[in-house]
């Protein structure tokens, strides 16, 4: 399991119905890559999130897969449109099969 991983998302709390917003999301997570040695010269087991998902009322928003080169901390920008009222959820899956979740609430006013 990775240690200190901590998502991070920003979504506007209240909208009109139908805007499109833009979406901030940054996980903290070290993203090793299975290649390197620590002190003692082991291998460092690779760990890195795999994949990252977007959800909004349960329709997929966004699914990006990624791969070993993806930098450390990976930050998402992106727009989507808000219809009604509801939840984005966010979700980060790591090699290791550890899961991270973040959820939003937004208001349509």
């Amino acid at each position: 399991m990775a240690e200190n991983v901590k998502p991070r998302v920003r979504v506007p709390r209240e909208v009109a119905a139908g805007e499109t917003i833009t979406i901030k999301t940054l996980i903290s997570h070290k993203m090793e890559s299975g290649q390197r040695k620590d002190g003692d010269g082991n291998v460092i087991p690779r760990s890195i999130i795999n994949r990252f998902t977007c959800t909004f009322n349960g329709e997929t928003v966004i699914d990006v897969q990624m791969e070993p080169a993806i930098s450390t901390n990976p930050f998402f920008e992106f727009d989507a449109v808000v219809p009604e009222s509801g939840a984005f959820e966010f979700t980060w899956y790591d090699d290791d099969g550890d899961v991270y979740t973040e959820t939003k609430e937004i208001a349509v006013s």
